[in-house]
Parts: structure tokens; sequence; C-alpha cells
């Protein structure tokens, strides 16, 4: 005769102290109030997008591996910046909205800065927007990741060559390697996320620290 007791995996009743399984955002969301109660600051990870096209292919891949920094960090949530969005307001110097943008990238724990290949380089949005950076003044940052897409190979030592100086320039404290995503895989970039994660997502465990 049942006793309408739920009952676990092995047969036995479930007792009152099993809990039901959390989600890892809402873990991340625990862990992230739990530091501000505590008075440390709350991690968060802000992906910044130099694409000309609000919600471009781009932006989904960065955001993709903003979302995995994010649950090794224990950050509560990824903060989009698409600058196609900022437009004309990069021009101007002491835009609040652009100020916005960049209080954001300044209380980040983990930020990356991802752009398309355009003539062999990044885009001139990016740069408009890392030029509000003055010389050193990202040094705050624990982890800048940049980030870069293409049509083929040919390019893939773009975002050593010309983005990570300029990061470095203003600041910014790049532990790892850059990751370049091209072809098919922009649509689909698990591959190259994995490997870049293989290789150095330790790097950024121990800077974050």
């Amino acid at each position: 005769m049942s006793t309408g007791q739920p009952r676990t995996s092995t047969g036995q009743p479930r007792t009152s102290t099993e809990q039901p399984r959390t989600s890892t955002a809402q873990q991340r969301t625990s862990t992230a109030q739990q530091r501000t109660s505590t008075g440390q600051k709350s991690r968060s990870v802000v992906v910044v997008v130099g694409n000309p096209q609000a919600g471009s292919r781009t932006a989904k891949v960065a955001e993709r591996l903003g979302r995995r920094l994010a649950e090794l960090v224990e950050a509560a949530d990824v903060h989009l910046v698409d600058l196609a969005t900022l437009g004309p307001a990069l021009l101007a110097w002491g835009d609040p909205t652009v100020a916005a943008a960049k209080r954001a990238v300044h209380d980040a724990t983990v930020v990356v800065i991802a752009s398309p290949t355009y003539k062999a380089a990044y885009t001139g949005l990016l740069k408009l927007f890392l030029d509000q950076f003055e010389h050193g003044e990202l040094r705050s940052v624990p982890v800048v990741v940049p980030l870069m897409t293409g049509g083929g190979p040919g390019h893939a030592l773009a975002v050593e060559v010309h983005l990570r100086p300029v990061l470095v320039e203003i600041g910014a404290r790049v532990p790892t390697a850059g990751l370049y995503v091209w072809g098919d895989q922009v649509d689909d970039p698990s591959a190259p996320i994995e490997a870049w994660w293989a290789a150095e997502s330790a790097a950024v465990a121990v800077a974050v620290r």
C-alpha cells in the first residue's frame, strides 16, 4: 500500500533535507548576493562589440564566450555594450550614454572586446570607443579578452597584432591569448570557444582571485 510519500531513485522515502537543484544562473546570482552582503565587490562580465550592425553575429559569439566566463568567475550576469546602438554619441566627449558604457567597463571583473575584421584590423567604431580611454585607464579591470571574427583564416593574427596592443596601451590586463573565430564557425562557435577555453580558462581564474 502506497504511503503517498515521494521516493528517491533508490526507492527510499525522500526526506525533508533533500533540496531541489538550482540552476547555474540562480547559483551565480546567489553568490553575487553573498558577495554584496559581505561587503565584497559584485563580479560582472561586460561584452563590448564594435560591429557597425547591432545584434551582429560577432555579438552573438562574444556573448556566448561572455556567458562561459560569467560561470567561471561567478558573475551574476553578462552586460552587452553594442556600440552600434551608441552611434554618433561616440563622437561627442562626455555623452552620458557613452559615459555609462565606460563605467560598466571600469567596474567589470572580465571584459570581452569584440570586433569583426575590417581591412585586416578592428573596426573604426571600436576605435572610437577605445579612444575614450586614457593611457593606462583600464588597469583596474582584472581580465580583458580580445576577440575577433573574420571570413577566413588569413587574418587570424589580427587579434594579436592589432587589437591586443591597443588594449594594452589603455592599461588592459590581457592574461590570455585572443580568440579568432572565422568562416562557418561564426554561426556555431562551439569548437573554437571550447579550444580557447581548454587552453586559457585557468589563466582567467588565476587573474580574478
